[in-house]
């Protein structure tokens, strides 16, 4: 395993890897947050329709397109070294299918169907063959684990930037420029976001290098790569913790906004944040008093996300103290509680819903970094183990779960919609057990999985003690 003298990486370096992430989130974290309000409310899709589209396509994309890009990125040599090269050739591409999936074509209802699964499959593969290599560069960007550990730190206050975009401004804009015509606004907020992360991913390229390269002799098969894969415990954890963080992520990222709509009391919610959108107002941000439900749902989305970035701040030195397992197990089940107590808050309880918001969001954060660490780790693990490195097929493993936590999340959102009895663009209110559903989505429902996937980390081996060891070891066998 060759490796260039220095593994320290420039604050420019960082700085250029994170905005690939900042691109990519403009993609993921609308598609966490808006897909199924769209394909229900916006493009008009029925949710038992919507559902089965997302679970379909979504489990396609999991189980092919990831495994079959990772094996090819693993396999990719360019004098711009394996991964790379990936940033390029795709940036462009992403953009403009993720603008396409979020279009609204006057087609019949057969034909949106057809579109919407159409549109939606090449998403999910361009974003595999981005976001994948993407990933997976960051380990061999460099071999030192405090570098890693920082660079994951800058990595995901950009992925914080995006999110706060999307979750907190998003809504109000494209009311705003659709002028109350949601299906005109959202293509104009997409065509600018995938300008944008195009140039981003293009900077990403430009700006980074590929240090840990494999020796010629160090070559393994596919088979050999699967293999040791199945000898990986820790990656099999991985893997299912992977799945089950972004179920949660996937299932209350995308109920929010139909626990605003249909739960919170509108007049609570209004004397709430008055304050907030006057002083907005008078700074020129009309467009964020307009509508008191999307202005509310974005200032509850804002201060999650500042105090996720708080949290992600305290990450890495955490993780240097006490190891990454440790801190990102105590750190999601705390989180969970104030995901769990969402379901006992009355309608016009607007303060305490803010509260356990920003609770969640702050020790929340403190696990964002931790876990794409925490799989470059499984990578440094499976070298040590049996000396060969195959980092992109061990983070399409994890690309897996991630496509597949969702998928089952988002088409878990809308099934239970479905079977709950809501009733999209209702004019005349929901049912009971539609406002009931609202509420379970973002309390009862995204707990479960994350309570599960701190308990798998009992057996995830690699703590503190074993990241030092491995680093030692791989650090002296590179520099042989």
């Amino acid at each position: 395993m060759s490796t260039n003298a220095s593994q320290k990486l420039t604050v420019f370096e960082k700085i250029g890897y994170s905005l690939g992430d900042l691109a990519a989130n403009l993609v993921f974290q609308t598609l966490v947050t808006y897909l199924a309000y769209f394909y229900t409310d916006i493009y008009g899709l029925d949710a038992k329709h919507a559902s089965a589209i997302t679970l379909t396509v979504g489990l396609i994309a999991a189980f092919a397109f990831n495994p079959i890009v990772g094996a090819l990125a693993d396999r990719t040599n360019s004098r711009w070294g394996k991964f790379r090269p990936w940033i390029l050739w795709t940036a462009i591409p992403l953009g403009v299918i993720a603008l396409l999936a979020f279009s609204t074509p006057d087609f019949s209802y057969k034909g949106k169907v057809i579109y919407a699964v159409v549109t939606y499959t090449l998403l999910l593969l361009f974003y595999a063959a981005n976001n994948l290599p993407y990933s997976a560069l960051s380990g061999v960007i460099t071999g030192d684990m405090k570098e890693r550990n920082s660079m994951s730190a800058y990595r995901f206050v950009a992925v914080m930037f995006a999110q706060f975009f999307v979750q907190v401004f998003m809504y109000s804009i494209i009311i705003s420029a659709g002028n109350g015509d949601k299906a005109a606004g959202i293509e104009k907020v997409m065509t600018w976001l995938a300008i944008i992360g195009t140039v981003m991913l293009i900077i990403t390229f430009l700006t980074t290098k590929e240090r840990i390269v494999p020796k010629p002799e160090q070559k393994s098969s596919l088979s050999e790569d699967l293999g040791d894969l199945k000898k990986n415990k820790p990656w099999f954890i991985m893997l299912l913790l992977t799945t089950l963080v972004f179920i949660t992520l996937a299932m209350k990222g995308g109920g929010y906004v139909y626990y605003f709509e249909n739960f919170v009391d509108k007049e609570s919610l209004t004397q709430f944040i008055i304050p907030v959108t006057n002083a907005l107002s008078g700074i020129g941000m009309n467009f964020f008093g307009e509508d008191p439900v999307s202005a509310g749902f974005g200032l509850f989305n804002a201060g999650g996300i500042l105090f996720m970035i708080i949290g992600i701040t305290l990450s890495k030195p955490l993780a240097d103290k006490y190891g990454k397992r440790d801190v990102f197990g105590i750190a999601l089940v705390i989180s969970t509680f104030f995901i769990l107590i969402f379901y006992f808050f009355p309608a016009k309880s607007t303060g305490l819903m803010f509260a356990s918001q920003i609770l969640h969001g702050f020790f929340y954060g403190i696990t964002i970094p931790l876990l794409w660490a925490m799989i470059a780790d499984v990578a440094d693990y499976s070298e040590w183990k049996n000396n060969r490195r195959a980092t992109a097929i061990i983070f399409s493993a994890m690309m897996v779960g991630l496509k597949a936590g969702l998928t089952i999340g988002s088409s878990l959102l809308t099934w239970i919609l479905g079977i709950y009895d809501y009733i999209p663009n209702s004019t005349s209110g929901q049912t009971a057990t539609a406002v009931n559903a609202s509420k379970l989505l973002v309390s009862i429902y995204p707990a479960i999985p994350f309570l599960v996937g701190a308990a798998l980390l009992f057996f995830y081996k690699i703590n503190k003690k074993m990241e030092v060891q491995i680093e030692s070891d791989l650090r002296q066998r590179r520099s042989a």
